[in-house]
């Protein structure tokens, strides 16, 4: 095999080249058929276009992803997420509502923290079903997020509260450095959760935690503190993600905020590489899966299909990305490519001699 040859196989055998590859082939397929796609102009010193604002509505799902990723590297499954930004931003919201002077600082920042208090406690609830208490991640998570949906109903009264805060819409609509706030909460959240799993030797025990609980308690790691720290930590970024939706339209709506984001998650996660069994995890990976959800739900709307369809037409694309990246989906449609035909089963004899001991 030529050299060539090797880095060609290479290349397209790394984690990040579909991803990446799936993300060009739909900015380019957008802009020739909108040639404005990735126009941005500078308007009152900040910058708008529509790969700003790719960037911008994807922050929350990037949040709302990397706390996912860290729940399904230890093997576990966070369904509870969604209801989890709902109720952050009703309480959020309510806080703001009932104060005198809703632009006061002091006032934001106690909504903030009253409700990021209730999202950590949440998720300490996730953490304890799984860790402790022993019931499966997708039973436990799945109790929160029905609950979870009755519980933002109940503190928004059924009704959608209405804010008028300055400083509480800057969470999604703000700008830093010319560029939207939510960008940079998004990558803080990101470099700030690498540095801790890269960084350190977190990553690696929560990593070995979803490859083999069992072996990695009987080597010293403390598993159960592990898997209730990510369900915390999945539960925080949900917050922050509360924030930003609730932010983005100024009010809060227990019932819309938040719907379905849970499964945006997973797929990005899924998109990025991580496997949902557990074990080793990709950060950039995940981010790039929101990017490519985000990028193809405002494909979905430039190129006008119709609802009905749009979240078919999601399933197929995410489904052909998935297969693409898929080693033995590769490697099976090379074969087939090549004429190859796969290497025969061996007999039942022979299982039976390779099997016997020596």
């Amino acid at each position: 095999m030529s050299d060539a040859n090797l880095r060609l196989r290479t290349l397209l055998g790394h984690r990040l080249f579909w991803p990446v590859a799936v993300l060009v082939a739909m900015l380019a397929a957008n802009t020739i058929y909108r040639p404005g796609f990735l126009a941005v102009e500078v308007n009152n010193g900040h910058l708008y276009g529509t790969p700003v604002d790719i960037l911008r509505l994807s922050a929350p799902l990037i949040l709302v992803a990397l706390g996912m990723t860290l729940v399904i590297s230890t093997g576990g499954i966070d369904l509870s997420v969604g209801s989890t930004c709902a109720i952050s931003g009703a309480i959020a919201c309510l806080v703001i509502s009932e104060a005198p002077d809703q632009n006061n600082l002091g006032t934001v920042f106690t909504a903030l923290a009253m409700a990021l208090g209730v999202a950590l406690v949440l998720g300490a609830w996730n953490g304890v079903l799984v860790s402790i208490i022993g019931i499966q991640p997708i039973i436990a998570t799945l109790i929160l997020m029905v609950a979870g949906r009755g519980l933002a109903q109940l503190i928004t009264e059924g009704q959608i509260i209405t804010i008028n805060s300055d400083p509480y819409r800057a969470i999604g609509l703000g700008h830093v450095l010319t560029l939207p706030l939510a960008i940079f909460v998004a990558l803080g959240a990101a470099l700030l959760i690498a540095a801790f799993t890269r960084r350190t030797a977190l990553g690696m025990i929560v990593e070995s935690v979803g490859g083999n609980r069992e072996a990695s308690r009987l080597a010293g790691i403390r598993s159960r503190r592990i898997v209730l720290l990510v369900y915390v930590v999945s539960a925080a970024c949900a917050a922050i993600a509360g924030f930003m939706i609730t932010a983005n339209v100024s009010s809060a709506d227990g019932n819309a905020a938040g719907l379905w984001v849970e499964l945006d998650a997973i797929l990005a996660v899924v998109i990025g590489g991580t496997s949902l069994a557990g074990g080793r995890f990709h950060l950039s990976g995940t981010i790039l899966g929101a990017l490519i959800i985000q990028t193809l739900t405002t494909s979905v709307y430039a190129m006008n299909i119709s609802p009905q369809t749009a979240l078919l037409f999601k399933a197929v694309v995410v489904i052909a990305v998935c297969l693409i990246q898929a080693p033995a989906f590769r490697a099976k449609f090379g074969r087939r490519r090549r004429g190859t035909p796969p290497p025969p089963a061996p007999s039942p004899q022979r299982q039976k001699e390779e099997a016997a001991p020596a």
